[in-house]
């Protein structure tokens, strides 16, 4: 019996492989990673693809629901990979940079928002690791299984009390927060005057703030990505991440032998969200091109697309741009690893040059999932394509506030061309 369109469709919907008369070797993109940590990251990437499965037959539900399943949540719970980013004092794996977006980047092959809420929970759970210890402790001594979403933009309103700070305020977008025992956001850093000297990260408990329906959008759906609300909360000096000093690369933690928590504090919050777009851009090119031989193009004497040379094209250009995407992320990554190891902080034009990295990244999966969704044709916008969802969850992935291309771009030109930070159009780098 021959093989079908939405045989196909139906054999990734259940997270299986290409079909096994496509040689996979061509589909493997970017640099290998250097020896020190890939032996723990290979057996965490093997986790993370064992679920696949699971996730790929959840992927319509967690679209449909805006919601990761729960059956979903507690496979990856029990897996392991909510715990990437806990130092190993708790039991975690304290994986590198490099190791997130791979976990990530795998995940989303089956689904992107699932692959996001993973990626989100444990960003914020590096953030929580350069809190001082007592902080950690309440959070990951109490329950090294707790998991923190958070919202980093500084909004919302605080005023300085004796030992910490009275916040209150609405945070969008909370990714991973349906799912989270603790939530931190950005707020201002006001003296008793109240006048703004900073703004920092404060960590919240889940009894301190509510969770308002508010993520109602077509793309990344089942991140649950709702708002954060507190309301006259305290929160203690302890569990208060100052942002200008972890710019400068100064942080709370007294472990200074904990290389992750030392990271280049923007680089790497940003580089850490092309790992579901990397993914996604792998599975729809390996899609596209397992159907290549069933599908025809409309009104031509094509009855197979692998035939045509147009297509054959779109191919080659979607794969270099997919290529291009993991070759700017793996450089970005080992650069702030590396740094992180020798306890630096990257100088600002390097800093500079790792935010346009993930940017150029993302636009760059962006466009290869344009090309790919126009060489497979119409039934690309089916539903029962994972195809479409795809390109709408890379196109809100690629609209985060810590990406912005055109901006990112401006930034790392105004760096190149001797443009002080105060010169700049950010300091947040």
């Amino acid at each position: 019996m021959s093989t079908t369109v939405s045989d196909v469709y139906q054999s990734m919907a259940v997270g299986s492989d290409v079909p096994s008369t496509l040689d996979p070797d061509p589909f493997v993109f970017g640099l290998p990673a250097r020896p020190e940590s890939s032996s723990e990251r290979d057996r965490l990437v093997a986790v993370a693809a064992s679920l696949r499965p699971l996730l790929a037959e959840n992927a319509a539900v967690a679209d449909r629901d805006r919601r990761v399943p729960e059956p979903v949540i507690t496979a990856l719970a029990d897996a392991g990979l909510f715990r990437l980013t806990v130092p190993k004092r708790y039991g975690g794996h304290q994986a590198d940079v490099r190791t997130i977006i791979d976990v990530a980047a795998t995940l989303a092959e089956s689904c992107g928002s699932t692959a996001w809420v993973v990626t989100l929970i444990n960003t914020v759970g590096i953030a929580v690791g350069m809190l001082p210890e007592q902080a950690q402790d309440e959070v990951f001594g109490t329950n090294p299984e707790a998991r923190v979403a958070g919202v980093f933009a500084p909004r919302g309103q605080s005023r300085r009390e004796e030992g910490g700070f009275r916040v209150s305020g609405e945070w969008y977008y909370g990714s991973g927060s349906l799912h989270a025992d603790w939530v931190m956001v950005g707020f201002p850093l006001v003296d008793d005057a109240g006048e703004t000297v900073d703004f920092g990260l404060g960590l919240i408990p889940r009894a301190d703030y509510e969770i308002k329906d508010t993520w109602f959008v077509v793309g990344m759906r089942g991140s649950g990505s709702n708002a954060i609300v507190v309301d006259d909360v305290f929160v203690p000096d302890h569990r208060i991440l100052p942002v200008g000093a972890a710019i400068d690369g100064r942080f709370p933690t007294e472990f200074a032998d904990e290389a992750l928590y030392h990271s280049a504090f923007h680089p790497a919050f940003t580089l850490v969200l092309t790992g579901a777009q990397l993914g996604m851009g792998r599975a729809a090119l390996k899609l596209v091109a397992a159907l290549a031989d069933k599908r025809t193009i409309a009104n031509t004497v094509y009855t197979r697309q692998r035939d045509s040379v147009g297509f054959q094209l779109q191919i080659a250009d979607a794969a270099a741009l997919i290529d291009t995407a993991h070759l700017h992320v793996y450089r970005a990554a080992q650069d702030i690893d590396d740094a992180a190891r020798r306890g630096e902080n990257p100088s600002y034009r390097l800093r500079a040059r790792l935010r346009s990295d993930a940017a150029r990244a993302a636009t760059c999966i962006k466009d290869a999932l344009d090309l790919l969704i126009t060489a497979h044709g119409a039934g690309s916008f089916a539903e029962s394509s994972p195809i479409q969802r795809m390109w709408r969850d890379s196109n809100i992935a690629l609209r985060h506030g810590t990406l912005v291309p055109p901006a990112t771009r401006e930034i790392y030109g105004k760096a190149l061309l001797g443009f002080s930070l105060d010169e700049n159009i950010t300091k947040l780098l």
